[in-house]
């Protein structure tokens, strides 16, 4: 049934082009072999070439006014998006420098933790070796 539809309306689009396009060469054709005088004729032509001139300027002037009137707000729109992703790369960036730090403050406090945890280790070690490295004397009891 859809199909049908279609074909309806493409039949009926095709109908009405073939109208239009008739008309148009039935205009032509009678402004030619209309009972005018050359002059005459020559003077309805360049009437109807003057008339389709200006509504030629005219739909290129609003044609213009609405590109100017588009770019004008493309322009403005690009504008806002720029200035939002200026925004958003800034914020991205202190995130990124806030990550950064975040992330290079553990290192370097494990590294000083480290370096602190060695230089204790090593003091532990060097006084028990100084106590064991003494001489030990057997210590006589006289009491006896």
């Amino acid at each position: 049934m859809r199909r049908e539809y279609e074909r309806e309306d493409s039949s009926v689009a095709t109908k009405l082009t073939y109208l239009l396009i008739g008309g148009g060469i039935g205009a032509v054709i009678a402004l030619l072999f209309a009972p005018k005088s050359g002059v005459e004729l020559r003077e309805d032509i360049a009437d109807v070439t003057r008339k389709g001139l200006e509504k030629s300027k005219e739909a290129a002037a609003q044609l213009q006014e609405r590109a100017g009137e588009y770019y004008e707000v493309g322009r403005e729109r690009a504008g806002e998006i720029y200035q939002t992703a200026q925004e958003k790369a800034g914020e991205i960036a202190e995130k990124a420098r806030t990550a950064a730090a975040n992330t290079a403050n553990p290192f370097t406090a494990a590294i000083d933790a480290g370096k602190e945890a060695y230089s204790a280790e090593k003091r532990k070690t060097e006084a028990k070796s100084i106590t064991e490295g003494r001489p030990t004397y057997p210590v006589k009891d006289e009491t006896n």
